[in-house]
């Protein structure tokens, strides 16, 4: 079964929070505290990326970006 970058998005911003506010949890399997506030947020940032990239290749692939065009 194939992960939906918004689900797993949503999963770790819960972590986050739940980090942030004290909370000790378990996520993918391993128990999480504040020291592992980082690896939290650049798997949340990884799965941001791949969000973007999904939704770029769905709009034709375009870039995130204008282009202007000056005379």
């Amino acid at each position: 079964m194939a992960l939906d970058p918004q689900t797993m998005i949503d999963r770790y911003l819960e972590a986050e929070l739940a980090v942030l506010d004290g909370k000790e949890i378990t996520f993918n399997g391993r128990k999480q505290v504040m020291a592992d506030l980082p690896q939290i947020r650049a798997g949340r940032l990884e799965w941001e990326r791949r969000l973007v990239s999904q939704q770029r290749a769905f709009a034709g692939g375009r870039p995130g970006y204008s282009l202007a065009v000056f005379d």
